[in-house]
């Protein structure tokens, strides 16, 4: 278990259940606590009873017209606020401007290695 796992609570927030199941195997070998959440609603009900520390928000989430940047807004603000990683298979990165409250976007497909260092940072962020 690294340093930055201990005690820290990953948010994993995508419609594909075979992502999110990905993701979790992965972090939780690495000693994180996984939450796994399908829409936005799913997402803010575990935000607002349990700290969340970094959230993997998946951009285009099918239960709003905002998709999961719907999410954002709905986010515990300032230093109780999680660190944010987009995850997106869809947007060209040159054009995307990253809302302040995102910390990181990583781009679909990517490598368990990526995911693990962009939640390791994050995770030693907050």
């Amino acid at each position: 278990m690294s340093r930055e796992a201990a005690g820290r609570t990953v948010l994993v927030v995508d419609d594909d259940d075979a992502l999110r199941m990905l993701c979790r195997v992965n972090l939780e070998l690495d000693g994180y606590r996984v939450l796994e959440a399908a829409t936005v609603d799913e997402a803010a009900a575990h935000t607002e009873s349990e700290r969340v520390d970094v959230v993997l928000l998946d951009v285009r989430l099918g239960d709003t017209s905002q998709g999961g940047l719907a999410l954002l807004d709905r986010l515990p603000a300032g230093e109780h606020g999680p660190a944010v990683a987009l995850l997106t298979g869809s947007i060209d990165r040159s054009r995307f401007t990253q809302p302040d409250r995102v910390a990181a976007v990583i781009s679909k497909p990517f490598a368990l290695e990526e995911l693990a260092d962009v939640v390791r940072r994050l995770a030693a962020s907050v």
